[in-house]
């Protein structure tokens, strides 16, 4: 195409995106306008399908910069998704498909939600390894089934949140050759030239950490279309610095940071339209030769259809689409999850273990690893290798791109993914499980040494308040199982749910509860573990607590009279979906009501009149001295419960 056509087409993104900014009066018109030219030719790079967004072997775009959406819709809307111009109108308004930042699941074509900065970028690498690793399980000399490339725009803000150089050294280390990161290098951030906060070389850094680096022109279309070609055939994963001007294209404010988050206005807007030679007094306009240039729905079709032809006519039985087939289709049904019947004690991290093998064994998309910390964590899944030609993912002491990459690696379409770290470092990737919940992504999070039972390690590795922080989160699922029958049983509901779970386990050996009825109703998230006849309180807590509040229960009778119902809630968040009916059955209203839990868990007062749990940090020192000096025996639980009930 001429460059005068391709600025056209440019053009009309510019405006759109200026367009939908002013018409809702908010919005960051600035990275749309100045990354137009580069997403006009990246259009004709790309393999995707509107008609069908979730062809497995599309390429993948991620937006990391999120705040640039008005860009996202208007491409989305010009590439043939289903986004009218009346969605790109509505932008930023409520209900509308183009809410503020782009929401996977909520408007079609959107890969995953991005916002925070850094988050896209390390979703791009987990796009980039699941692709890598469904490249060995699916590709053979005669016929790739996977071929597709992941392409990542960020900006200034993407590289300087950590999450993004975790995850970068990550790619770089795998020699991810599959991504390619396009840089909207525009020296610009909210508060003026980055400057006045950032120095670094970035080429040398992307170097040192084997990336291929090329730095173009980004409003120069034949650099950027020779950039791209030459990343798409590459042995390494590639950096284009793109050096662009914000706002490009406006008539007086081309290059500074007040076309970052705030419409153009009206007068600089028309002007700009003036002196690019489209009509200042008409707003989202696509010319017809533009809409049919960018529109990529009869290749898409064609290109699906003969991927479709070479999976179902050419490979009908081969082993490579029984391999496809097997990780499309997981059956959690063949599982033969361990008895753990005859079990006297095993800490919840050991069972956790079993039943991690045990899944994998049954399930080949099962695939995960831990933050370094997989004997501790116990996640190793034994004799499937090392990634990329294996199921273990050794992601490095790298917690937050861990979780972001764990994230896309579950939507990519073929794999049930897992990642791990102790409790207390769940802090550092928080962000990404809270964008796993917002989006509904079934991330698994085994989260280990879940206490004060963590021991001599001390406060700086003891969790306190983190189970309260993940309860607090809406769609999302944490279990804190009390032995290990009911780690089996949580696992079982786990895997139906399409949102994210988080299994916090002990570092320490818990007895087996060897309730006299089968583990109650796990799946509700809370179930009466034994009833006694003529009791007057019943006792709930989670994990480790369980078991000390049975046994608490037992000389509480035997020394008060004081008879206990014990409930156990390896899950909260169920717990609080179920009907008030159910809760009432298991939770008698009549009774005192008591929770016990090792950490600061206030959301307990929503089931319980009274909460025994820690009111302090920890300390270091053997576990069991620990639990004796925070309260939680069997004498010191004895008299406070006692006390409850006398008041």
């Amino acid at each position: 195409m001429s460059t005068e056509f391709l600025t056209k087409q440019a053009n009309t993104i510019r405006f759109l995106c200026a367009d939908m900014v002013q018409a809702a009066s908010s919005g960051h018109p600035g990275a749309p306008m100045g990354l137009a030219d580069i997403a006009t030719v990246l259009s004709n790079h790309l393999k995707i399908n509107p008609a069908n967004p979730t062809w497995l072997n599309r390429d993948r775009i991620v937006f990391s910069g999120g705040h640039a959406s008005s860009l996202v819709y208007s491409l989305l809307h010009l590439w043939g998704f289903d986004l009218t111009i009346d969605d790109l109108k509505n932008f930023r308004q409520t209900g509308s498909k183009t809410p503020g930042h782009p929401e996977y699941g909520h408007t079609q074509g959107i890969e995953i939600t991005t916002g925070p900065l850094g988050q896209g970028v390390a979703n791009a690498v987990g796009f980039a390894m699941a692709s890598s690793y469904a490249k060995y399980c699916l590709n053979s000399e005669t016929a790739n089934i996977i071929d597709h490339h992941v392409y990542c725009l960020c900006g200034d803000g993407d590289l300087q949140e950590g999450i993004s150089y975790e995850a970068l050294s990550t790619a770089g280390h795998q020699k991810l050759s599959n991504l390619t990161l396009i840089y909207d290098s525009n020296d610009i951030t909210i508060e003026g030239d980055i400057s006045i906060a950032w120095s670094e070389d970035v080429q040398k850094r992307f170097e040192a950490i084997g990336f291929d680096v090329v730095t173009i022109d980004g409003h120069n279309f034949e650099a950027i279309d020779f950039a791209l070609t030459n990343s798409r055939n590459s042995n390494n994963p590639t950096l284009i610095i793109a050096k662009t001007k914000i706002g490009r294209g406006a008539a007086t404010l081309e290059g500074s940071h007040h076309t970052h988050g705030a419409p153009l206005g009206e007068d600089e807007l028309a002007a700009s339209k003036k002196k690019a030679g489209f009509n200042p007094e008409e707003s989202f306009i696509i010319p017809a030769d533009v809409k049919a240039a960018f529109d990529k729905t009869k290749k898409g079709q064609e290109q699906n259809k003969a991927w479709d032809k070479l999976v179902k006519k050419d490979l009908p039985l081969s082993e490579q689409n029984e391999t496809l087939n097997a990780l499309l289709n997981p059956n959690y049904s063949k599982v033969q999850y361990p008895d753990f019947s005859d079990t006297k004690e095993i800490a919840t991290r050991d069972s956790n273990h079993q039943i991690l093998n045990a899944i994998a064994k049954a399930v080949p998309s099962f695939i995960g690893g831990s933050a370094d910390l997989a004997p501790s964590n116990k996640t190793e899944l034994k004799g499937l290798g090392d990634f990329p030609k294996g199921r273990n993912i050794h992601f490095g002491i790298k917690e937050h791109s861990m979780a972001a990459i764990s994230n896309a690696m579950n939507l990519y379409g073929l794999f049930k993914v897992y990642n791990a770290t102790f409790f207390i470092f769940s802090d550092y990737l928080k962000p990404a499980a809270r964008v796993a919940a917002l989006s509904n992504i079934p991330t698994h999070f085994i989260w280990t040494h879940d206490s004060i039972g963590v021991g001599e390690d001390g406060a700086t590795h003891q969790p306190i308040e983190q189970l309260s922080q993940f309860r607090a989160m809406p769609n999302f699922y944490t279990f804190r199982p009390a032995d290990a029958t009911e780690n089996v049983r949580c696992w079982q509901k786990a895997l139906t749910m399409s949102a994210p779970t988080a299994f916090v386990c002990s570092r320490q050996k818990l007895k087996t509860l060897k309730p006299t009825k089968e583990y109650g109703d796990v799946e509700n998230g809370g179930y009466l573990l034994t009833r006694r006849e003529g009791a007057t309180v019943t006792l709930m807590a989670s994990g480790s607590e369980v078991m000390l509040a049975l046994q608490t229960a037992c000389h509480l009778e035997d020394d008060y009279d004081i008879k206990c119902n014990i409930v156990s809630v390896p899950c909260f968040d169920l717990l609080c979906e179920q009907p008030q009916e159910y809760i009432d059955t298991i939770i008698n209203p009549t009774h005192i009501k008591i929770a016990i839990e090792a950490s600061r868990s206030f959301e307990w007062y929503k089931f319980a009149d009274h909460f025994i749990g820690m009111d302090s940090f920890g300390a270091s020192g053997p576990a069991n001295e620990l639990f004796e000096q925070f309260g939680f025996t069997i004498p010191s639980l004895k008299e406070k419960i006692n006390s409850i009930v006398e008041e």
